[in-house]
């Protein structure tokens, strides 16, 4: 038998890997991510009903509009575009070496990847095993001479005493995250059956962490576009391009696809430029109700709506959305009840609604059309509700509307394509 050297073998699994890198890349590729309320999320609470589930995503996502907008004058540091309130999925990755299981929280509005360290002072139940960076072959904390460090405005790195990079991360409603800026590999499960990892990436390895005691993931996933998020680090790598498609039900994952998988195209697919200011801006032009057309403030504004996947419902101005109700209002039969929460709401059905179509026109000549789907949500209780709000603060196009459209981020090209899509099937 025919005996292979230890240099051939090397050479043989090092042939074999990248193969099955390039294997992976070719095409891009797609992981799946879970709505929080999914049965599979670490989120999940068996005993919520409808109407609780939709109370707290409107608590939710009034915080996160408030927190936009308070932050937007410090908009260029990773910290001040981390958002206080929990986001509305997550996603199962691998991180170290040997790897370890965590879930992490997508987020569009972050631009930090982290997630908790042992060991550590303080740490929160989560669902999986906490990393031990220590027993990882392949971490590595970064010193404060690093550009990843200095690419931190809130970093330890102002004293003498400390050569390590320490961050640190503050929600305005009291949690927080402290720990070290490491490099470790990540490895993230393609729906094709691969795995694909990802060596020497920037995370922040959480040591003293304080969250909600509703809070079972072990971290974020920051998907903004400061340099430390995980579309900026990859990069090289994808090309700049991620998308999703975000299944209609909480009960099927949806998707979240990287490089050339990401590409929008074809048939009925609108294309809209990106403008960054902090976060994703796109600029909406106008809202359609049938011939009913609202302006939506001043036309030549560059990037007046932020494009969120953390935040459940829209937010329009005041007077925006004031004639955007009364011309749903108009079209809606059914019988009008109140709600504690939400302003439009009906006694029925989604399917009893038809309500009308509402167009969303963005510049660059891109109408999305959103579905009774989009824009009502099931409030429990035989009870549906209008899911846009009115707001003194940030105007914000919300994942809910965003459900069963391939929604496409081109980072170098500069734009967000748009493609109606079932979710479920993709």
């Amino acid at each position: 038998m025919t005996s292979i050297s230890h240099s051939s073998q090397t050479i043989l699994l090092l042939y074999l890997y990248f193969f099955s890198f390039s294997e992976a890349f070719n095409g891009g590729f797609t992981v799946e991510i879970l709505h929080r309320d999914s049965p599979k999320s670490p989120f999940y609470r068996p005993t919520e009903t409808q109407l609780h589930r939709v109370a707290n995503a409107v608590r939710r996502s009034i915080h996160r509009a408030n927190h936009f907008h308070q932050n937007f004058v410090s908009k260029n540091t990773a910290e001040s575009s981390v958002t206080p309130d929990i986001g509305d999925y997550v996603m199962s990755y691998s991180v170290g070496t040997p790897e370890v299981k965590v879930f992490g929280i997508i987020d569009t509005g972050s631009d930090l990847v982290w997630t908790q360290c042992q060991p550590c002072k303080t740490c929160y139940n989560q669902t999986t095993p906490i990393f031990n960076s220590s027993k990882s072959t392949t971490y590595k904390t970064l010193p404060c001479s690093s550009t990843s460090c200095k690419s931190l405005s809130d970093n330890s790195c102002y004293s003498h005493k400390h050569k390590n990079c320490e961050y640190s991360i503050l929600y305005e409603d009291g949690r927080y995250s402290h720990g070290d800026l490491g490099l470790e590999t990540l490895t993230l499960g393609s729906t094709n059956g691969s795995s694909v990892k990802f060596p020497r990436t920037v995370i922040g390895c959480g040591r003293n962490n304080s969250v909600s005691s509703e809070e079972k993931s072990s971290g974020m996933v920051g998907l903004g576009h400061g340099s430390l998020s995980l579309i900026s680090q990859l990069s090289s790598s994808v090309g700049g391009k991620f998308s999703y498609c975000l299944a209609p039900i909480y009960n099927k994952p949806s998707k979240l696809s990287f490089g050339e998988a990401a590409v929008v195209s074809g048939n009925h697919t609108v294309s809209t430029p990106l403008a960054y200011h902090g976060h994703y801006y796109l600029t909406l032009e106008a809202l359609s109700v049938g011939k009913n057309r609202i302006e939506f403030g001043k036309s030549n504004e560059e990037g007046n709506i932020i494009i969120d996947s953390g935040t459940t419902l829209t937010f329009l101005p005041d007077d925006v959305y004031s004639k955007l109700e009364s011309a749903v209002a108009n079209e809606v039969k059914l019988k009008r009840v109140k709600d504690p929460l939400l302003s439009l709401c009906y006694k029925g059905a989604l399917h009893e609604l038809h309500a009308p179509v509402i167009t969303a026109h963005f510049s660059g000549d891109a109408d999305v059309k959103l579905s009774v789907d989009n824009s009502f949500i099931d409030s429990g209780d035989g009870v549906v509700c209008f899911a846009f709000m009115a707001s003194k603060s940030s105007s914000i196009f919300g994942n809910f509307a965003q459900k069963n459209i391939l929604v496409g981020y081109d980072l170098q090209k500069k734009t967000v394509s748009f493609k109606p899509t079932d979710c479920v099937q993709k």
